[in-house]
């Protein structure tokens, strides 16, 4: 064998041509060489020619360069002596299969810079798939990843296709080429964009309609389905096509006007990736006649596919369509009784060829001149039997259509038809099916001409994506696999915006794909498929994964879904851990109960602690909640209520909300199965709050009160289900019509759909039914037996009165919070057990008596919380005229109590504050004060003249005016002067709240009798409330009513403090004044009232200040002396502002000038620029 120079290239006849000196030895015997044609053979190539190079090629399906050596060892066996030349191809495919992927491009790049440009290196450095890196799992062994393997794809956006290398090169500058050769590319970027986006607009009108409606519209004719938009586009187009050929201009002009989104004149405009149809007239013509049949179409010498027959294959798909109808069963019958006819012509022509065939090889075997008889011999046996020579198939699955060529053409002639023509199938399953058969020709051809004449057909299964079109399958399993190896190569080419599109064929294969690894890196694909996903995106792949898991079973979702949110838990992007946090709650039901309670929780747990998305907190609580409904295992009560406690206190609103609307509800009706609500949760809840308080006596942690206490409120419904589900009647409790349907306003509006009680229970109508029989049995035969409402009576209730008596009486948050509690708990469990168990326990404890008031300590239970929540959280619950009354005849004797025993006003101004957030309830506090107002203890009439300045700042200006100002205007002139002074700060409020000026004039005269009436001259505890309630609503009052009525008189009264002898009442009226001039010098006074009043005032406060305190002396001496400058500096810019009069008057003329020209200006420059010229 001759030996091989490898830098000896040739790869065409021009490098013969270009070695004219060059000699061959062209005599060969005919065992030194491939079987030829006979001598006399006018087709067979000159005795001097230069044998051809890679003849022969490999049946081998996966793409190498294993049968390109063969082909070359055949063809240096073949040359005899001579000197044997490796192609440019069989080097190029040795350089991809090792993988020297930079040495083959510096060879492709060489090649084309020389004007050889190789199809192996231009079709692989042209395919962007070879470039691709997946993150993941690596692909299987076995796996075709075409001969270089996957690489790390290039950061820039074009391909290897799109540069131009020649440019690079050292031949001479091509800078004027480069423009071109970019433009070029991203016009047909932009093409195949276009392309691809009318493909996916035609996709999008095709499955507009559900599936179920097309079936319903083909199975009942007579309902005709709506038009697509599409369709509608389509239909316009040839309307106005027909109207403008016909004459009918005007009506094209108005048909083209309703329908101005559509451009009439570009078919494309359409949408539809399809060519333009006929005309309406040719669509008319056509539309009475039948559609010709595919036999009518098919060519004579190439009979019918098997793809174009409604049953597609016998043996592939069951003829049982009992939906067809009758119409359509003939026209399938016709057609397979026409391919009977059509396989029977096909026999006798076979059968006819056979004999022919024969009576040739008995003829060349007579013929004693013929060189090469066997091979003849060989061939005419083996052509009638095709089908037995089938080569071996690619592990049984796939028909590889380069293989079957080859071994055809090796063993027998090739087939009848041009490669242009399409091949006549018969059934291509490849168990116990024939095989496909071919007309052979009647010629006399060398298997090595012939393989030479076909390999100018320009086929590519050299790349991997060559391989895979090459290979067809036949099988679901071979579909899938198929899939398995392509889907990890069209995935990073699709838009991101359209990658959900791929969500059903990734889980489809992943469900289906028999190998473990390729399932898994499909399913790394799938969570790696978009990388910041929307909630549309996630809820599709949620979706899919919920489908997979029902699919696939708990053990492969343990296996195969559960690590892919592990690995992305701690994913960069918020939305992946969102994605993780939402599949944890989704897959919930379909993993096993040992994971679902132990390797899920633990993941939500640690999202729950570490993430800092609050999105993702919040999802990751939801799905804490779904794993709480499935949970079994009584051990992890602890770890759920630890959950539930750490939720609670997230920073978060929206995660708190989630944990209230979600997981509590969740988790309630777990420990409801455990029997623990009433026994374990609700009572660990009572003692940290109790906890709270008992820690919390130098200063309570509101925060923690409210998280405790807002889960309290979250589990009244799942007690009340509790009491309602262990009731003596239960078993009694049937659903049926007769039952008066719930009043929409018998249970408080739930914050969730978990806190309904219809949902709770089961039905509305099973709740009815329990109501009827709870209401009966608590109004008619009371309590006994029943454990879960005792519970509730005896020890829940006893335990928050007793809490709610240690509250701070003056934190107005925790008032609220426990009179939202009891208000909720009384709604839900009903009017009768709020007025048979829940008030009879207050009105215990509050003993409305002197006796239950401690006036020198001050802590009698009068004074405390129990008031306010009492009064808000339980009288509130209905609002009939019973309850109403009752509300009214609390509160008024509570006022009057406390009036009497001379202790703290606290409880009372909390219930006033709490009632009066609601504009319900002003008329009821008003009926309330008046009361007051009329009682005959002084006592009482003060408290009531001061609840008046609580109330003043919530109610509107028309109740002011009709009820309020009356009531305090019958206080002022009272008998006693404490009451009269009483009404001091609710005449200020009206000052700073009301704008009427009736109003204001009428407080304003009522305070200026207190002021410069002889009768309260010495009244020193009147002159320190005014004092101290204008320095309260000085800065907030009217800017009139300061300067002209509260600093003047504050004038006055620091004027006459200087005179006061007696010190003690002397110093009161100077802290008071100095707290009101501190108040009221943050205001903005004019210079006037500066210099009479104010200054003149601080300066007498000064003086009294020097000799009573100097530490005060000391601030006032700095307040005066800014008060001065700001008058100082005030003149100088009033004596500028004179000076510059003049000068402004003529700046704005010119500016008025300026702006006026500039108003007469058009947009253009031109002009613009005319306007700064110099006049000459």
């Amino acid at each position: 064998m001759a030996s091989v120079n490898p830098f000896d290239v040739s790869d065409s006849e021009e490098e013969a041509e270009r070695r004219p000196n060059e000699t061959v030895d062209t005599e060969r015997r005919p065992s030194e060489g491939a079987p030829g044609p006979p001598p006399g053979n006018p087709f067979s190539p000159p005795a001097d020619a230069e044998p051809p190079t890679l003849l022969l090629s490999s049946n081998r399906t996966s793409p190498s360069g294993e049968g390109t050596a063969a082909s070359a060892v055949a063809t240096s066996a073949m040359a005899g002596g001579a000197e044997t030349r490796v192609s440019v191809d069989l080097i190029a495919a040795q350089l991809l299969r090792d993988q020297y992927i930079l040495t083959a491009l510096e060879f492709h790049t060489e090649l084309l810079e020389a004007g050889r440009e190789l199809p192996r290196l231009r079709d692989y450095f042209s395919n962007p798939g070879n470039f691709e890196r997946q993150s993941g799992t690596p692909p299987a062994k076995d796996q075709a990843l075409g001969p270089g393997g996957p690489l790390n794809r290039v950061g820039s956006i074009s391909t290897l296709d799109s540069l131009d290398f020649a440019r690079y090169s050292d031949d001479g500058n091509r800078e004027s080429d480069e423009r071109v050769a970019v433009l070029e590319f991203e016009l047909r970027k932009a093409r195949e964009t276009i392309q691809a986006l009318r493909a996916n607009l035609t996709q999008a009108a095709e499955s507009e309609v559900p599936s179920q409606e097309r079936k319903n519209f083909k199975s009942s004719p007579e309902i005709q389905e709506p038009i697509r938009p599409l369709e509608k586009r389509a239909l316009n187009f040839l309307v106005n096509e027909y109207l403008l050929k016909n004459e009918y201009k005007l009506s094209s002009i108005t048909f083209s006007d309703e329908n101005d989104d559509q451009d009439f004149e570009l078919w494309d405009d359409v949408g539809l990736n399809i060519p333009k149809p006929p005309d309406l007239l040719q669509l008319y013509r056509n539309g009475g006649s039948s559609l010709s049949s595919p036999r009518d179409k098919a060519d004579a010498s190439v009979g019918v596919a098997f793809g174009d027959l409604p049953g597609n294959c016998i043996g592939r798909e069951p003829l049982k369509k009992p939906d067809l109808s009758q119409q359509q069963q003939s026209e399938v019958v016709q057609e397979l009784e026409y391919q009977l006819n059509l396989l029977n012509s096909e026999k006798q022509s076979l059968a006819e060829q056979i004999k022919k065939l024969q009576s040739e090889i008995q003829t060349l075997k007579k013929s004693v001149s013929s060189p090469h008889p066997a091979s003849l011999e060989l061939r005419s046996q083996n052509s009638p039997n095709l089908s037995s020579s089938v080569p071996s198939l690619d592990n049984g699955q796939y028909l590889d259509v380069r293989g079957v060529s080859e071994a055809e053409n090796d063993l027998a002639s090739p087939a009848a038809q041009n490669t242009s023509q399409p091949q006549q199938p018969t059934c291509n399953k490849v168990t116990g099916q024939p095989r496909v058969q071919f007309d052979q020709p009647n010629r006399k051809l060398s298997p090595a001409f012939q393989q030479a004449l076909l390999s100018f057909c320009r086929m590519c299964s050299e790349s991997r994506l060559g391989a895979e079109v090459s290979r067809i399958a036949d099988s679901e399993e071979s579909v899938m696999l198929m899939l398995g190896r392509c889907l990890p190569h069209i995935v990073p080419n699709v838009l991101l915006a359209k990658r959900e599109e791929l969500i059903p064929l990734i889980l489809c294969t992943a469900c289906l794909h028999p190998e473990p690894k390729e399932r898994d890196q499909l399913l790394h694909i799938l969570f790696n498929l978009i990388k910041r996903p929307d909630d549309e995106q996630r809820q599709m792949i949620l979706t899919g994964c919920v489908a997979f898991a029902r699919h696939v079973g708990p053990t492969r979702v343990e296996a195969e879904l559960l690590p892919q949110c592990w690995e992305q838990i701690n994913h960069k992007y918020p939305e992946r851990r969102l994605l993780v946090a939402e599949a944890c709650g989704a897959l919930a039901p379909y993993l096993p109960k040992e994971i679902r309670s132990s390797l899920v929780l633990s993941m939500l747990q640690q999202m729950l602690a570490e993430d800092k998305a609050d999105m993702v907190r919040e999802a990751v609580v939801k799905s804490l909640a779904i794993i709480m409904g499935y949970i079994d295992d009584s051990d992890k009560y602890a770890q759920g209520f630890e959950l539930m406690l750490l939720s609670l206190g997230d920073p978060s609103e929206r995660v708190v909300n989630a944990v209230h609307q979600v997981f509590i509800p969740a988790f309630a009706a777990w420990t409801t199965e455990l029997g623990t609500l009433h026994t374990a949760l609700i009572p660990s809840l009572l003692a940290r709050i109790e906890k709270l308080l008992t820690q919390g006596e130098h200063g309570l942690d509101e925060h923690k009160l409210h998280v405790f206490l807002s889960a309290l409120q979250s589990l009244i419904p799942p007690l009340f289900a509790v009491v309602l589900q262990n009731a003596p009647f239960t078993s009694r409790a049937k659903p049926h019509e007769d039952i008066p349907s719930i009043e929409v306003t018998r249970f408080p509006r739930p914050a969730s759909p978990l806190q309904d009680m219809a949902i709770i229970i089961g039905s509305r109508e099973l709740l009815s039914s329990l109501l009827l029989l709870y209401d009966h049995q608590l109004e008619h035969e009371g309590t006994t037996g029943w454990e879960s409402l005792l519970w509730v009576v005896n020890q829940l209730l006893p335990q928050l009165i007793d809490i709610v008596g240690r509250i701070n009486v003056t934190s107005s948050t925790c008032v609220h919070e426990f009179s939202r509690f009891f208000w909720r708990f009384c709604r839900t469990f009903g009017k009768i057990f709020t007025n048979t168990k829940v008030k009879p326990q207050f009105q215990e404890i509050l003993r409305l008596s002197e006796e239950n008031v401690d006036a020198s300590a001050g802590n009698g239970i009068l004074t405390k919380a129990t008031v306010p929540i009492y009064a808000t959280g339980v009288l509130t619950c209905y609002n009939q005229e019973e309850d109403r009354k009752l509300l009214v005849g609390f509160l008024e004797d509570v006022m009057t109590t406390l009036s009497l025993s001379h202790a703290p006003l606290d409880s009372l101004k909390a219930s006033f504050v709490e009632l009066g957030a609601n504009p319900v309830y002003h008329e009821l506090l008003l009926t309330v004060l008046w009361y007051g107002v009329v009682h005959t203890s002084a006592l009482v009439r003060c408290t009531a003249a001061r609840m008046f300045e609580l109330l003043v700042k919530g109610v509107n200006e028309t109740l002011v005016a009709q009820r309020v100002v009356p009531a305090l205007i019958t206080l002022s002139s009272d008998p006693e002067i404490s009451v009269r002074i009483a009404t001091i700060p609710a005449f200020g409020t009206i000052m700073e709240t009301v704008t009427q000026k009736e109003l204001l004039e009428r407080v304003k005269m009522q305070l200026a009798s207190f002021l410069e009436d002889p009768q309260y001259q010495d009244q020193h505890s009147l002159h320190m409330e005014i004092i101290r309630t204008f320095g309260r609503v000085g800065p907030n009052a009217e800017p009139r009513f300061r300067d002209d009525f509260v600093l003047p008189h504050l004038h006055k009264l620091a004027l006459a403090n200087n005179s006061q002898t007696v010190e003690s009442k002397r110093i009161d009226i100077a802290i008071h004044l100095f707290e009101a001039y501190s108040a009221l010098s943050c205001c903005f006074i004019s210079e006037e009232v500066m210099v009479n009043h104010f200054l003149p005032g601080l300066r007498c406060l000064h003086a009294d200040m020097e000799q009573l305190s100097p530490e005060h002396e000391v601030i006032l001496g700095s307040m005066i002396k800014e008060c001065e400058i700001k008058v100082e500096n005030r003149g100088i810019s009033d004596a500028q502002g004179s000076i510059s009069i003049a000068s402004s008057l003529v700046g704005e003329d010119a500016k008025t000038k300026f702006l006026s020209k500039m108003g007469q200006l058009t947009t253009s420059g031109a002009m613009l620029a005319n306007v700064f010229q110099r006049k000459k």
